[in-house]
């Protein structure tokens, strides 16, 4: 399967390009807040009510938006695109704040959906708007598309190998890049031009102004955070508050995207090291795979996946790729480490079973049906995507990411790259190596795009939260520890646990968080907090 996959999900309706004309009739322009007389005027949000599952009772609490914005903002007077926002009210609107912004990550994660999160607590929810929207490019915000049909992207996309070995793999592997940039060349349109995050902030700006807020409160998670520092950046004075849950290192991934994976590489690393350890120390059955060596355990089975692929009993294969894949997406969230645990160990009995003899009765129980998850790739991120169209997905993933982030323009380095990565990473050095190689060749590349690229240290009005897992696979935790120390007003809560960002994951953590959005009060700098849930419970 393709490394640029994704989950659709089904959505009632796509977005266009909108005309200058269709701004001015969708909305009068509002006067902001006192002391924010010097802003411009814009448009405001027009809401209506919506339903975000049509499948149960309209609760009544939810309202959906498209907002024009400027596709480039050169030339803030042309055309125009969509952005798709969805907005829960809040429950107690005589003690509303305002509205908290969210971003869920991805880049190209499709946060429109996110007014409905659990993530916050009650008082949060009843003191503000919950507003999630899709970013431009993607899901139902002009999703960027480089391909007209979903035939044409299985064509090029199932030539990709995720973690390719061999010189044909490799090959193949980068002639399918090749075509999907000339792809996204052919297809994607203007707005492929105006997708850094640089244009994701000046979008949140301006529905920040639509919905009458003075001062920004956005809470963003993994390359969520990149949007939430860069505003902070950008508009110091307009922050009230900042929660940034995951955090990328914004100055390295800005000046340096080798260097940037390289590093992400050894997160995901330390994160599957910690993990093989409490699975050890708990042991079996709690964890599934805790019998024995569970580091030599797993490395055998990884290297054994390098030549030879495991069938299991209903026909399907673990590969290299669907086992790297699988087991990062695992280790994105605590709840699927006993789960994964079993699926290693099965698929480790399995490779055994010639030598059957040699291994000891498990104590943990599990089946070979265990294994099965280990046999699909684990897709990119989660997007709702539309679904009235022949080609579903979007490619936001690598809009932004190729804008944003330095790569070399030749992709026949990446090759020595995944070589020396997989010295000191060698589960996912090769892995994150050929995530980049398409940026080499993209139409639009971040040495050409308008970007912000620091600094970061502006002083803002108020203090930015960041948050970090001490094992964080995606972006390892001195990633959480630079973002304090590039911005000019942060103070970093730590949590100990092995998961991809940590809002709504421990009480201890939610409690500081509701105390900063609602009364702007910043949590104690030096916090290390327990997550509510163990990774192998006792039974």
């Amino acid at each position: 399967m393709s490394r640029i996959s994704t989950l659709a999900g089904a959505v009632t309706c796509a977005l266009a390009l909108v005309t200058g004309s269709a701004v001015a009739a969708s909305a009068a322009p509002i006067d902001l807040a006192p002391g924010a007389a010097a802003e411009a005027k814009v448009a405001a949000v027009n809401w209506t009510p919506c339903n975000p599952d049509p499948s149960k009772p309209d609760p009544g609490i939810y309202d959906c938006a498209v907002y024009p914005v400027p596709l480039d903002y050169d030339n803030p007077s042309g055309e125009k695109i969509g952005i798709a926002m969805m907005r829960r009210r809040a429950s107690d609107p005589s003690k509303r704040i305002g509205s908290l912004f969210l971003n869920p990550g991805g880049p190209g994660g499709s946060g429109y959906l996110w007014a409905t999160t659990t993530r916050f607590g009650t008082e949060v929810q009843s003191r503000f708007d919950l507003v999630g929207f899709d970013p431009r490019g993607v899901a139902r915000s002009n999703p960027l598309k480089c391909f007209k049909t979903q035939e044409d992207a299985d064509a090029v996309n199932g030539r990709m190998v995720g973690v390719p070995v061999t010189k044909a793999e490799i090959n193949e592997t980068l002639d399918a890049d090749q075509d999907y940039t000339d792809a996204c060349s052919k297809n994607a349109g203007p707005l492929i031009e105006h997708m850094s995050t640089i244009n994701v902030v000046r979008d949140l700006d301006r529905m920040r102004r639509a919905v009458g807020d003075s001062q920004l409160n956005f809470a963003g998670f993994s390359y969520g955070t990149l949007i939430g520092a860069t505003y902070a950046g950008m508009y110091p004075n307009k922050v009230r508050t900042i929660i940034v849950d995951g955090n990328v290192d914004p100055n390295l991934r800005l000046h340096d995207g080798l260097e940037y994976d390289r590093q992400r590489a050894g997160g995901f690393e330390l994160a599957l090291d910690e993990f093989l350890k409490r699975c050890q120390a708990a042991g079996a059955p709690r964890c599934a795979f805790g019998e024995g060596d569970t580091r030599a355990k797993f490395d055998q089975l990884r290297d054994h996946l390098r030549t030879s692929p495991v069938t299991l009993p209903n026909g399907s294969q673990v590969t290299l790729s669907t086992f790297t894949s699988e087991v990062a997406s695992a280790l994105y969230s605590q709840a699927k480490l006993a789960p994964l645990a079993k699926s290693l160990q099965a698929t480790y009995q399995l490779v055994q079973k010639p030598a059957a003899n040699t291994l000891m009765a498990p104590k943990a129980t599990v089946s070979d049906d265990d294994a099965n998850i280990l046999a699909v790739n684990a897709p990119r991120a989660l997007r709702e995507a539309p679904v009235d169209s022949e080609y579903t997905a979007d490619d936001s993933y690598m809009g932004v990411n190729c804008q944003d982030k330095p790569y070399p323009s030749n992709d026949r380095v990446f090759p020595n790259v995944a070589k020396a990565w997989e010295k000191e990473s060698p589960t996912f050095g090769r892995y994150q190596a050929f995530d980049a190689p398409a940026c080499a060749s993209w139409p639009a590349p971040a040495r050409d795009a308008e970007r912000f690229s620091g600094p970061w240290n502006k002083k803002t009005s108020n203090t930015v939260m960041v948050i970090g897992n001490l094992y964080d696979p995606a972006t390892q935790y001195k990633f959480a520890q630079r973002m304090q120390q590039q911005l000019g007003n942060a103070v970093l809560v730590s949590v100990d646990s092995i998961e991809h960002c940590a809002v709504g994951r421990s009480q201890a953590l939610n409690a500081l968080v509701t105390r900063y959005l609602v009364d702007g009060t910043a949590p104690k700098p030096g916090q290390l907090l327990k997550p509510d849930a163990a990774i192998f419970p006792a039974a």
